[in-house]
């Protein structure tokens, strides 16, 4: 017994041992881990570090005990369909609980919780590098896990800075449109989330790649709204933030940073657009899909909720300055020489488009203003100075007289300081106006000769500024084109006789130079051209237009040009060369002599003529081939026959014109559509002039027999046929009234040098010769471009018609009356409708006027034509016109020097009530067409009786 007892004590007393043994070594270690006050909150970090690193949260949820109603997983969560049985307090509840377990904040473990959520979405479309949006299915499931994250970020549960530094862990994977539903839904901000990240390039290199990625997606996108919507915000913020006052007081450091972030980001973006254009990027590439979005931000409804503030101008004027100062890697040598490709029709619709919204920003005072500042202060790309400034004299009418002005005062401190820069600078702003067209700015040969051709001119002040000038002059010489030369020497600066040999040695010179260039001034024709905006014409080409011009010039007077005798005596190389050649071209002589023929014959007998260029040619006339006529009228076929031939681009030119007409407000617009319209003139009329203002000069039209060349009649027949068809467009939309510029913009680039003599020709062939066959719609149309074209009568010259015409010639509203008559019954009533709609349409269009101006848009000749015209005076008879009252019969708005029957008023009066009853009661086109109406009223009952 007791050697057991004894045995149980020592077997227990080795057990004790045992104890003994592991409890000092446990109490060992703990004597190594000595107690300090930091240790439990070291302890508590590294185990808070250890949970965010490895926890998976996925299974989370899963460890919530209970009810199986309450057993939660994350797939759940962001599922739409299943996440419909579930409650925001009940997650909120299984996270709380879940991070009391933990021992993590729940605002950090929600936050951890939604990123993670973010990232499946993200990624469970494939793989995200390419897009920036969402697909359907997406969007579903990250509207009910955002529904949970405003509810979490309500009761306190939440932590916005957490989920920012969760999210640009993963910023890979993160697709725009999240941030931004983020930021519309009120989970996390733009602005928050940006300035979360302390690597600001790494931000901009994001936002740089996902901007880039949303324009490119833009157009191809089913969701192209929201894809709009997108980018709106993202600008507006950028802007905002990127361009707020100098002046503002900032409290701390982030805001700076967002600010300078965006300013970066927008800078980056600009700088992008301009180096794909540069680079020659091919329409429909990703990079034109992202340049062509990118500019499209720029419209002003993008800015409507920024209007109280100034950061969208300063926005647009720093972009501008940017635009004109990118890469100035071109010398002033090089814009000289490459100017004319730089035209508004010759540059880049996307950058041309840029321009126009950056105007919309900006006054035309301001953007001349700007222009000056910037040629002032910095080094410039002079590709993007010029055709700004091409831009800006086509589509703002106003800035064409501050341009003259700019330049007026560059010319005199250039005078005054001997400054090089200035010069340089009114030279080339001058030359590129100049390229634009009559219409926006006189040529450079008319500019000139203006300003240095009198002794008025800062030039001749003393021998110091004529040395400036010719040694400036000097040195443009082996850079520009021979046509300026051709204008400094055919109306050289005004020099007093002492400093004679300034201008010869600067003559001598550029002679030389267009020797070299084998320009002659001898091959120049005997009507040239001096303010052409392309190369020299070559001399059998302007050997045709001397041709038409001195036939005109002898049916007029019945002698010999004197420009002809003087090149027979002193520049006979161009001609026998040229002239003679195109002159003599064999053709089917009529059988009763032309103007032509009697000119060739009057050379022939004062010997001007060799008898063996005669011989040859009477020769060849005789085994000519007689041609088929053509037909008069402007045929419907034109455009169909054009289409494919050289007047393709033309044709091409004025359908993009009528489709730029449906919006009249869009001023811009229809401008930029006109200057490529002229641009498409030149190369289909085939000569290198640049339409320049035709002032000064007349016009000689033979009236009797008014012939065109093959190519100059189609050119003619597209422009009225075009003319005409979108005046029927146009008033389908708005009156004459409301219908915009675009009538006036037409008719005014008609009216260049080379191209108005043949409008006028290919008028008169329709008006005098064949007006009784004109369709009803010419003859609307027809009515409308005299009104416009006798609108521009300043700028335009007197038209001599021949024997008996006045010696003095006549105005452009009395030529187109004296191609009106009463020769046959046929004519007669052509012209009463044609000054009926000539006359209606100037009330109609001009309406708003004061009676002084209206009197003036009414040609008093054409109202004389409709006052002989009162034998039709029984139409009055018709319902419509019984019913004027006699205060109708008031012509207060006609001028008072011409003498009315009021019954033709009557007439024309009843005819704008019956128009004005269309306008108020009908439905349709017609309601907006009520001039037109006028006209057929007129006509119909004209027909009837």
């Amino acid at each position: 017994m007791s050697d057991s007892q004894v045995e149980g004590a020592a077997s227990t007393s080795g057990l004790g041992s045992r104890k003994r043994r592991w409890t000092e070594l446990l109490a060992g270690r703990v004597k190594r881990q000595m107690y300090s006050p930091g240790t439990e909150q070291k302890l508590q970090e590294s185990a808070v570090h250890l949970l965010r690193r490895h926890l998976n949260l996925n299974d989370l949820l899963l460890e919530v005990e209970g009810a199986p109603r309450k057993t939660l997983c994350l797939n759940q969560l962001i599922d739409p369909e299943a996440c419909t049985n579930l409650s925001s307090s009940l997650i909120g509840s299984a996270l709380r609980d879940q991070a009391s377990r933990l021992g993590v904040p729940v605002a950090v473990l929600s936050s951890r919780m939604v990123a993670s959520s973010i990232t499946q979405i993200c990624v469970s479309d494939g793989e995200p590098s390419h897009r920036v949006l969402l697909s359907a299915e997406q969007r579903k499931k990250l509207s009910s896990l955002l529904e949970v994250a405003r509810y979490l970020l309500a009761h306190s549960m939440f932590s916005r800075f957490s989920l920012c530094q969760q999210l640009w862990e993963v910023q890979g994977s993160l697709l725009l449109e999240v941030v931004w539903q983020l930021h519309i839904q009120n989970v996390v901000s733009f602005q928050e989330l940006l300035e979360s990240h302390a690597d600001t390039q790494a931000t901009v290199a994001w936002l740089f790649r996902n901007l880039c990625l949303l324009c490119e997606e833009m157009e191809a996108s089913l969701y192209s709204d929201i894809a709009s919507a997108m980018l709106s915000d993202l600008v507006q913020m950028f802007v905002l933030r990127g361009f707020q006052k100098n002046s503002d007081l900032r409290r701390n450091v982030e805001p700076e940073q967002m600010g300078q972030l965006a300013f970066v980001v927008l800078q980056r973006m600009l700088i992008f657009a301009l180096e794909a254009l540069a680079a020659g990027m091919q329409d429909g590439s990703p990079q034109h899909k992202v340049v062509k979005c990118w500019f499209g931000v720029f419209c002003g409804h993008t800015y409507d909720r920024m209007i109280s503030t100034d950061s969208p101008k300063r926005f647009f004027s720093h972009t501008l300055t940017q635009v004109l100062t990118h890469k100035p890697v071109l010398r002033v040598s090089d814009a000289v020489q490459m100017q004319k490709e730089w035209s508004f029709a010759k540059t880049h619709p996307l950058l041309t488009g840029l321009y126009r919204r950056l105007f919309t920003m900006l006054s035309p005072e301001e953007l001349v203003g700007h222009l000056q500042e910037v040629l002032e202060t910095h080094e410039v790309n002079w590709q993007h100075v010029l055709s700004c400034v091409s831009t800006l004299v086509i589509c703002l009418p106003e800035a064409q007289q501050l341009v003259k002005d700019w330049v007026a005062r560059l010319l005199a401190r250039a005078f005054e300081n001997c400054d090089l820069d200035s010069m340089v600078t009114a030279f080339l702003v001058v030359r590129q106006a100049a390229l634009e067209g009559p219409s926006v700015f006189p040529s450079y040969a008319d500019w000139f000769q203006a300003s240095f051709g009198s002794s008025r001119g800062s030039h001749c002040c003393s021998k110091k500024t004529l040395v400036f000038l010719f040694k400036f002059l000097s040195d443009l010489v082996p850079f520009e084109a021979p046509r300026y030369m051709q204008a400094h020497i055919l109306h050289p600066p005004l020099v007093p006789s002492k400093y004679r040999s300034l201008l010869t040695d600067y003559v001598t010179l550029a002679k030389t130079r267009l020797a070299d260039l084998k320009v002659s001034l001898e091959n120049m024709g005997l009507y040239e051209d001096l303010s052409s905006a392309r190369d020299v014409t070559e001399p059998h080409s302007q050997a045709h237009q001397d041709v038409e011009k001195a036939i005109a010039v002898f049916e007029h007077t019945g002698r010999i040009p004197s420009a002809v005798m003087e090149a027979s005596i002193f520049r006979r190389p161009y001609y026998t060369a040229h002239f003679l050649p195109a002159l003599l071209t064999p053709r089917v002589l009529p059988k009763t002599p032309d103007p032509r023929a009697a000119l060739i014959e009057s050379l022939r007998r004062a010997d001007k003529i060799p008898l063996s260029l005669y011989s040859a040619y009477c020769q060849a006339c005789s085994t000519a081939e007689e041609k088929k006529p053509e037909s008069a009228a402007p045929g419907t076929k034109v455009e169909a026959v054009c289409a494919e031939g050289p007047l393709g681009p033309l044709a091409a030119a004025l359908r993009e014109l009528r489709a730029a007409m449906t919006d009249p407000t869009q001023y811009d617009v229809v401008a930029a559509r006109v200057a490529v319209v002229s641009e498409r003139l030149d190369a289909a009329l085939g000569r290198a002039e640049e339409d320049g203002s035709s002032g000064g000069s007349q016009i000689q039209l033979s009236v009797l027999t008014p012939g065109l060349e093959q190519q100059e009649r189609e050119v003619a027949d597209l422009l009225l046929t075009c003319f005409c068809q979108n005046l029927i467009v146009a008033s389908g939309f708005a009156s004459p009234d409301r219908q915009g510029p675009w009538a006036s913009r037409l008719a005014t680039a008609m009216c260049g040098r080379r191209l108005f003599p043949v409008v006028l020709t290919r008028l008169c062939q329709l008006l005098r010769h064949q007006g009784p066959s004109l369709s009803a719609s010419h003859v609307l149309g027809l009515a409308a471009l005299v009104v416009h074209l006798a609108q521009s009568r300043s700028v335009l010259p007197e038209v001599p018609v021949g024997l008996p015409a006045p010696a003095e010639g006549l105005s452009v509203a009395e030529f187109f009356s004296s191609l009106l008559t009463f020769r046959t019954s046929e004519t007669s009533l052509f012209c009463l409708k044609f000054c009926t709609a000539v006359i209606s349409y100037s009330l109609c269009k001009y309406s708003s006027l004061s009676r002084d101006t209206l009197c003036g848009c009414l040609s008093p000749a054409l109202v004389k034509k409709v006052s002989l015209c009162s034998p039709f005076s029984p139409f009055l008879e018709s319902p419509v016109s019984t019913q004027v009252s006699s205060q109708t019969l008031e012509v207060s708005c006609l001028p008072t020097h011409v003498s009315v029957c009021p019954v033709c008023w009557l007439l024309i009066r009843s005819s704008l009530l019956w128009a004005e009853r269309c306008h108020s009661y009908s439905g349709g086109v017609l309601r907006n067409i009520s001039w037109c109406s006028v006209h057929v009223s007129v006509v119909g009952a004209i027909r009837i009786r």
